[in-house]
């Protein structure tokens, strides 16, 4: 089992910025790849971006690629979102999520593991 924490979501003002953590403990952190998903009231849950084990392979949904940024690092067993240039549509619950092995990093579906998910909020 992998338990996982968001922290870091918060309100506020487009254009502005926010890092969100996510802490993992149980099983070896570098043992999982690890991606971030949001869920917006109403909507699907959507694929955010996501890092290789590693951390030498990232990948992102176009709207937030040159404003997000997700890295890790293996020896606190946390992964990041670095968010700038927030804009109103990137409001919604933010989740983590760990997968082990998988073939499509943009499905829900493939990741075994998942935070409880932390707020972001962002007025125009």
């Amino acid at each position: 089992q992998v338990q996982l924490v968001e922290s870091g979501g918060g309100a506020v003002q487009a254009g502005g910025s926010l890092r969100l953590s996510c802490a993992a403990s149980g099983r070896p952190f570098n043992y999982y790849a690890m991606a971030w998903f949001r869920q917006a009231p109403g909507k699907e849950r959507e694929f955010v971006a996501h890092i290789s084990q590693s951390g030498g392979n990232t990948y992102y949904t176009e709207s937030v690629k040159g404003r997000f940024s997700i890295s890790r690092d293996n020896a606190k067993n946390t992964v990041f979102l670095q968010m700038n240039m927030l804009k109103p549509e990137d409001t919604a619950v933010y989740y983590c999520a760990a997968v082990r092995i998988f073939r499509n990093y943009e499905s829900p579906t493939e990741y075994n593991y998942w935070g409880q998910g932390t707020q972001v909020t962002v007025s125009s």
